[in-house]
């Protein structure tokens, strides 16, 4: 008989993905969706970045490159990470991949082996588990809904044992908008010299989308230490608008590690697309003005997202820092019926939502979270208008 492997046969497929193409195929069939599924910023990729892209394919420079990347491209993200979060970095230190994804693996892949026990943060992105299940690694998760997904110090050293190998931190966070601030990242760093054979990963993705005057800090510019243990994680996806032309980088302890890292690479894709390593590059040397106007712009949705929900019954939500989620608490709903459906979880909430109220979110099973869904206010100040409204219409309608 053939078959699959278990490898395969036990991977979740992201959710994420799928409620975004379930509201697609609904919009395409004429209904009126409100989503606030996607992940991604509604901006268009900005013009100087696509010359950039035209000027390379015109110039002839679509061959492969170096595994890691080209050289000038890695040298500005070595730029950005000194002007940016303080880190000095040379360009063997850095590889890049066919978007963020691929750097986390790539990273789970060197360090994580059979047996070994990743912490993570909860909520925390949903694929971040399945990367860890892929690489044989077991998922020790550490829930931080009642710390209004600030770190708790304590309960995290709880989580870690003799095998513990690695720590993943998300700031600004997918999915709660949660920044985590340099004196929260300072008391992680320093009870972690107590275990100093624990990795750290800094998926920084995010890291130009912050309000309310907060300030994003890479823990491993703490000290040497953190330097020595951390890798930092970032792309081009959210910043630059850029999520389809799939770039995302780490930076790496040594170039050492880094070798390893580009070996596993080398047998997997290869250099990412040429074209757009050079219209990265190009984006990387500008941008700052695009980058203040969808801050700008993300800013006042965040607000108008969180007032509108200010005095809807029955649900709850922490106003997030960062990035463009909003975490709506919806366990006051379990046990109770819309049209005869039993609400049970975040999961039947969503799937009546928009099957009835033509509003997609994404439930937070996935994500650790079971008492929430998530909404991304990457849309139009109309559609979450919209989108709220139809909402708290739904939650009256509730037995």
């Amino acid at each position: 008989m053939l078959k699959i492997s278990d490898r395969a046969k036990n991977v979740s497929p992201s959710l994420t993905l799928a409620i975004s193409t379930q509201a697609n195929k609904m919009k395409s069939e004429g209904v009126d969706v409100v989503s606030f599924a996607v992940g991604e910023p509604d901006f268009n990729t900005p013009d100087y970045i696509i010359d950039a892209a035209k000027v390379a394919l015109d110039k002839g420079m679509t061959k492969y490159t170096p595994v890691p990347g080209t050289k000038e491209f890695r040298e500005q993200i070595c730029k950005k990470f000194k002007d940016d979060n303080g880190l000095d970095y040379v360009s063997d230190q850095i590889i890049v991949s066919t978007g963020g994804k691929q750097s986390l693996y790539n990273v789970f892949q060197t360090i994580v082996q059979e047996g070994d026990e990743v912490i993570l943060l909860a909520p925390y992105w949903l694929s971040y588990p399945e990367m860890v299940k892929f690489c044989g690694g077991k998922v020790v998760s550490v829930d931080l809904a009642d710390d209004d997904f600030n770190l708790n110090i304590e309960k995290i050293e709880k989580a870690i044992t003799d095998k513990t190998r690695a720590i993943l931190i998300n700031t600004p966070n997918n999915p709660t908008g949660v920044v985590y601030d340099k004196d929260q990242l300072s008391k992680l760093a320093e009870m972690l010299k107590k275990y100093p054979d624990i990795w750290v990963i800094s998926d920084e993705i995010y890291e130009k989308l912050v309000y309310d005057g907060k300030q994003h800090f890479s823990i491993a510019a703490y000290d040497q230490d953190m330097y020595n243990r951390t890798f930092v994680v970032n792309g081009m996806s959210k910043s630059y608008a850029m999520t389809g032309w799939r770039i995302g980088y780490v930076a790496c302890p040594t170039v050492q590690i880094a070798k390893a890292l580009s070996g596993l690479q080398s047998h997997q894709t290869s250099n990412t697309n040429s074209i757009a390593q050079y219209a990265a590059c190009a984006a990387l040397k500008g941008g700052n003005d695009f980058i203040a106007d969808m801050q700008k712009t993300f800013d006042g949705r965040r607000k108008l997202i969180v007032d509108l929900f200010k005095n809807a019954k029955d649900v709850s939500v922490v106003t997030p820092s960062g990035a463009f989620y909003l975490m709506l608490n919806v366990s006051k709903l379990f046990g109770r019926s819309y049209k005869g459906n039993k609400i049970s979880s975040a999961f039947d909430f969503a799937d009546l939502l928009i099957k009835y109220a033509y509003v997609a979110t994404v439930p937070c099973e996935g994500f650790g979270a079971p008492l929430f869904v998530r909404l991304s206010y990457a849309t139009s100040e109309a559609q979450i208008k919209k989108g709220v409204e139809r909402i708290i219409d739904f939650i009256g309608q509730i037995d």
